[in-house]
């Protein structure tokens, strides 16, 4: 942390409070102090303060004045506060009773927190026990978080013995950066804040694992031992948190993919995807799908696979996306200057750039569905949301200026459409230039302004993600939320002014001179593989009936109604219905509760009596074991699956009678 310009010591300092009141204090006055002067309640409910906008903690000396806001449990900033607090009870637990253990970082992150240990073995489950039992101690003795601000030499001399600690000290090279520590009972670490009071306001949290992490996140560096927890201010938010990780496990799509035989990798193909007859169906509905939506306001192309580099000089990504291209040897030149394709929007600018355009043909919409190949790292590889060989359903748009805002709100109909298709919810981000990027300011200034009139002309709610934009240009980002409450950043809506200048991208308009359009990049899905597997974990592998790879499962009791069944699911093949005959030589117990695995949305029984009456006794998926099976005509049943199919409903009907 920086110095700001008004810290000089004795200089008095303006608090403007959420009712408009103000307090004039002078510069280096605690937090705590301040707050006391509004209530003694109000200090004892305190976890941290809000300081023109920066958190800190009630121990930390006031620099500058502001807005000031007490922040309590209830307001969202405080859990991170609190998380960031259990790090250090959890280092405290560890050097306890692992005094060897030498101690990195211990941040609070978006689900909870981690710290890093140099040790010479790896933790146990068991030393995680133990270690949650200890931090319960910690707890209890309610050590309050007392932080002193040093000099560099006086840092140095407390943590001799931690060189991970000594490491980071070397980062202080600026004079005026303030090197704090906190200590709460024996334990002393290097950190800015902020903390809670004490240790005692921790109360409801559990460790969850722990794993190697590279010190820095630089293979090149020691593995150390990251151990993760989690913490939360209520126990009912705890216990929630741990159910939702729980049926994660269940839904994960790496574990499904295997049961419901879907996919497989392989380490002959690191980061690309195998897809079974069962996997490929399912792709191929949702590539149908897109598709179908896009048949009337998109043109579909495909484009060449391979690039020499000189595509990626103009487009920008030879300098900036270079390590994660994978690179082709070039027989004739000897140098590694061809690349497959990372992304779609070099290949669609030309083929935009191959013909003239009028005023009148805008907006034009790209769109593909061609694999592209990313190098991701072996360790970054994650089944289906983290692979190197995937496709999007990539689309970039070229219009004028004046379209921009239309074509926004366009477009944040068809994506926010897609998402509801299958029961998931967004929220909407708009992020702002990034640190290294193309272009100059004027650009950027005009590209966001654009862009952030478009969003807010749509009504949506968004909050605000700065300095995370593309490198050429800013975007609205759709994040979308799944039936146990994860969050998937998904879609992109991107405004690129940079492109059209690099490819020299024109159309002629009205006045019959050459213009420059504008590119917005698009992306609904993200990856179809990545979709597939959120898909997965949505739906537990309960697919509704318009996505399941298998609709319906017909099972004959014996073998006297073989035929009669087989007859039946080629009835239903003929009318579109996705229908499997299992007529094995295994009893209806074991042939149902198979389908059931499967998870098959509707198996179809054909005993005597149904066979009589050209009728299927039908078993729904989700009904219960005591749901007894619904007789239903053939016939009637094949129009209710087409409906169901064709109106793509979540939810199954088909078993019960209209």
């Amino acid at each position: 942390m920086i110095r700001p310009p008004d810290s000089a010591a004795g200089s008095a300092l303006t608090l403007v409070l959420p009712d408009g009141a103000t307090r004039t204090v002078d510069a280096g006055t605690l937090p705590a102090d301040v707050v006391r002067t509004i209530g003694e309640r109000l200090l004892m409910a305190a976890v941290a303060v809000s300081v023109d906008g920066e958190i800190q903690d009630l121990m930390t000396p006031l620099r500058r004045g502001g807005a000031f806001r007490v922040i309590t449990e209830r307001d969202p900033e405080a859990l991170g506060v609190l998380r960031h607090s259990a790090a250090h009870i959890l280092a405290t637990a560890v050097r306890r009773l692992r005094p060897d253990a030498k101690i990195g970082f211990g941040p609070a992150i978006e689900d909870g927190f981690y710290y890093d240990f140099e040790v010479a073995q790896p933790f146990t489950p068991e030393d995680l026990d133990r270690f949650e039992a200890e931090m319960r101690k910690v707890i209890q003795e309610r050590y309050p978080f007392v932080r002193a601000e040093l000099s560099a030499p006086e840092a140095r001399a407390i943590f001799t013995d931690d060189p991970l600690k000594l490491e980071r000290l070397d980062d202080f090279t600026d004079p005026a950066e303030i090197i704090s520590t906190y200590t709460d009972g024996p334990f002393v670490d290097l950190c800015r804040g902020p903390h809670v009071p004490d240790t005692g306001r921790l109360k409801h949290f559990k460790l969850m694992s722990s794993a190697g992490a590279y010190w820095r996140g630089d293979e090149k560096r020691q593995m150390l031992q990251r151990i993760y927890g989690t913490a939360f201010f209520k126990k009912d938010e705890l216990e929630a948190h741990l159910f939702r990780l729980e049926e994660a496990k269940k839904r994960d799509h790496r574990k499904l993919g295997r049961e419901l035989d879907l996919f497989m990798l392989h380490p002959f193909s690191p980061g690309a995807t195998f897809w079974t007859e069962r996997g490929t169906t399912l792709y191929n509905l949702l590539v149908g799908f897109v598709r179908e939506r896009q048949a009337r306001d998109f043109a579909e192309i495909k484009t060449p696979l391979l690039y020499n580099k000189a595509l990626w000089e103009m487009s920008g990504h030879w300098g900036k996306y270079k390590e994660n291209m994978f690179l082709v040897l070039d027989a004739e030149s000897g140098e590694h200057d061809i690349s497959l394709k990372p992304m779609n929007c070099p290949s669609h600018h030309l083929m935009y750039q191959a013909k003239k355009h009028s005023y009148r043909e805008l907006p034009k919409r790209f769109v593909t569905f061609d694999v592209l190949h990313r190098n991701e790292v072996t360790g970054a590889l994650s089944g289906l949301t983290r692979v190197r060989q995937f496709a999007q359903d990539d689309c970039h748009v070229y219009l004028r200026e004046d379209q921009i805002e239309a074509e926004v709100q366009f477009l944040m109909d068809f994506i926010l459409g897609h998402y509801a298709a299958f029961g998931l919810q967004a929220s909407l981000k708009f992020a702002t230039r990034p640190e290294t990027r193309l272009g100059d300011d004027a650009m950027w200034d005009r590209a966001e302004g654009a862009l952030r009139k478009a969003l807010e002309a749509t009504g949506q709610a968004y909050t605000l993600k700065e300095g995370d934009g593309a490198f050429y240009g800013p975007k609205i980002d759709f994040d979308v939320t799944d039936s146990i409450g994860r969050a998937w950043q998904l879609g992109t809506i991107q405004l690129d002014y940079a492109a059209p200048e690099r490819f020299d991208l024109t159309y002629t308009g009205e006045d019959n001179s050459a213009h420059r359009p504008v590119v917005i990049h698009r992306a609904v899905s993200g990856s179809f593989e990545r979709f597939i597997a959120i898909l997965i974990e949505h739906f537990a592998g309960a697919f509704p009936t318009w996505l399941a790879p298998e609709q319906v499962r017909v099972l004959p009791i014996t073998d006297e109604q073989a035929g009669v069944a087989a007859s039946v699911a080629e009835r239903m093949t003929a009318a579109g219905i996705r229908a499997h005959l299992d007529d094995r030589n295994e009893t209806l117990k074991y042939r149902v509760a198979e389908g059931a695995r499967m998870k098959v949305p509707y198996m179809c029984v054909v005993g005597r009596r149904e066979a009589e009456a050209d009728q299927v006794a039908v078993n729904t998926r989700g009904a219960g074991e005591g749901q007894k099976p619904a007789p239903v005509a053939v016939d009637e049943f094949i129009a209710r699956v087409q409906r169901e199919t064709a109106e793509r409903t979540l939810t199954l009907r088909a078993g019960a009678r209209e």
